[in-house]
């Protein structure tokens, strides 16, 4: 995260450059290379689940059109879990304060939401690995009711970790 941010800040303009001279504006301008950082991360992430997601309706398809049926509602509550994931990141709330906020939050309290947001980036790994695993049951046939839990799991853990991150940014906030 720390190569992003700064790719961010060493690309600014030459008005920018300027204007982090004058006292006071330096930090505003670099919270806004922060907030910019955050979204690219997050836009990032949530392309990568995407493309998950879709291999993952995919195999569903897959499932249900060779007489899978059966499975149809639990991996529909597996996908539905799956996507609210990814709704939370995409439309996570920043974690900083906004420029006229009373109580401003520090790097090192950001530096801490980018450690969540680097475990966001490792659940696109884990969902991965877990719609291999439906897709290797898909064409064996065999254990997709525990390919379809692994899935659902993996959402579940991440969807925790999200709750973690929200509690960070407002416990922040209420200090």
């Amino acid at each position: 995260m720390t190569d992003l941010y700064k790719k961010i800040v060493e690309d600014r303009s030459g008005l920018e450059k300027i204007l982090a001279k004058v006292p006071g504006f330096r930090g505003y301008t670099e919270m806004s290379a922060r907030r910019a950082a955050d979204r690219m991360i997050r836009d990032y992430v949530v392309k990568l689940l995407k493309e998950e997601m879709t291999r993952f309706i995919g195999t569903q398809k897959k499932i249900i059109s060779s007489g899978g049926i059966k499975y149809a509602t639990k991996s529909k509550t597996a996908q539905t879990r799956f996507q609210i994931f990814i709704d939370k990141v995409n439309t996570a709330m920043p974690g900083y304060s906004g420029f006229y906020d009373a109580r401003k939050v520090g790097a090192e309290e950001i530096d801490k939401l980018y450690q969540f947001d680097a475990a966001l980036i490792g659940y696109v790994d884990k969902f991965k690995t877990a719609i291999d695993a439906l897709q290797t049951a898909a064409t064996s046939k065999d254990g997709i009711d525990t390919a379809v839990a692994g899935i659902e799991a993996v959402a579940d853990e991440a969807l925790a970790a999200y709750a973690l991150r929200e509690e960070v940014i407002t416990g922040l906030a209420h200090e």
